[in-house]
């Protein structure tokens, strides 16, 4: 009993020391300034942003009450076990360190979030999925990965808004665009930037050959407002055409979607979710200025990487994770090496354990 209560103490301390690094308090404080701006008259005179605060603010009273709540536990079972103690009562024992476990593992999962270090970690994220070599294979694994970001958002209870879409010919996409707002939600998927590879029997052929496909995925996060990205009218071209694929009425018969191209950098932005023109020129140029920005920082870090003689690497072709379907099955993270051969809980969303060993990594490298 001497030990478990031993245990149980150094637990509590370990959650303190998490509480402080997240600030938790200071989050509750927060909090409060939003509860009391969510109460003015005029709150929800506009709407979307009435919508996206009162979002944060219930997912930040989740994230506090899910932090007190364990404290409360922690702290309870440890009085429980002083009381037994005392009274050398060890008929609880076995019940005991049973909760222990569950906290101790309630409380692991939870330290996740202590690994998120970067200044837009906390922001929305902007994910693009591109598909490359491969052809149609390519397509439906870039469609695949669609799919697997797409389940592992709706398990965290994420808001998923499609901003432009482009359906193969034959199967799968040719790329796709999306916005994800959640809190985290960049800290979570800023480990899947890079090329996928995967290696399957190709269920496109009729020889039942194995094929490689690839995918690219871009991840850059939603620029803050207080954020400013200067962008000359002279370094636009602003192409309007009619939207495709499957939508609303007025989707697809009018010259809603637009295509936005920052000639100095090429970048090149489209959206067509929209029915309004004017609606998706404003969320196209919204995602070019956090490219932009994305862009800015990856030259200041290659600076920097070039100061330190650090090498260069190209980031298009080399795969940052291979998932291989035949012969075997396994998929892999060339990053961190850590592996699973549950390739089906992976394609599923199950991407934790993958983010957390990236995100270790990159504390370790530091």
């Amino acid at each position: 009993m001497e030990n478990l209560l031993k245990d149980i103490e150094i637990l509590r301390e370990r959650l303190l020391k998490t509480w402080r690094l997240l600030d938790i308090d200071g989050q509750a404080s927060e909090n409060r300034d939003l509860k009391r701006e969510m109460s003015k008259p005029n709150f929800w005179n506009n709407r979307e942003k009435a919508v996206e605060i009162s979002k944060k603010a219930e997912e930040l009273e989740s994230e506090i009450n899910t932090w007190t709540d364990l404290k409360k536990e922690i702290r309870e079972l440890e009085e429980l076990v002083a009381v037994a103690q005392k009274e050398n009562d060890t008929s609880i024992d076995k019940e005991v360190r049973k909760k222990y476990e569950e906290l101790k593992k309630k409380y692991e999962e939870l330290e996740f979030l202590v690994l998120f270090s970067g200044e837009y970690d906390k922001s929305n994220a902007i994910i693009s999925i591109h598909a490359g070599t491969g052809g149609v294979d390519a397509q439906d694994w870039a469609e695949m990965l669609e799919r697997m970001f797409s389940r592992f958002a709706e398990k965290r209870n994420w808001k998923i808004t499609l901003v432009d879409r482009n359906v193969g010919s034959e199967a799968g996409i040719k790329s796709a665009t999306y916005n994800i707002s959640g809190r985290w939600v960049y800290g979570y998927l800023k480990s899947e930037s890079g090329v996928h590879r995967l290696v399957r029997i190709s269920p496109f052929d009729a020889e039942q050959m194995r094929h490689t496909s690839f995918a690219l995925v871009e991840v850059i996060p939603e620029l803050p407002e207080t954020e400013t990205i200067e962008i000359k009218e002279d370094d636009l071209r602003i192409d309007v055409f009619r939207a495709s694929g499957p939508g609303g009425q007025g989707v697809n018969t009018t010259d809603s979607a637009v295509r936005v191209v920052h000639i100095p950098t090429k970048t090149t932005v489209s959206c067509q979710t929209e029915r309004s023109q004017h609606q998706n020129k404003e969320t196209a140029l919204k995602i070019l200025k956090s490219k932009l920005f994305k862009l800015q920082e990856e030259e200041k870090e290659k600076q920097e990487k070039k100061l330190r003689g650090e090498a260069q690497k190209a980031e298009w072709g080399k795969q940052i994770r291979s998932y291989v379907m035949q012969p075997y099955k396994m998929v892999k993270d060339h990053r961190t090496n850590y592996e699973t051969q549950d390739v089906d809980g992976v394609l599923d969303g199950k991407l934790e354990e993958f983010m957390e060993a990236y995100l270790r990594c990159g504390r370790e490298k530091k």
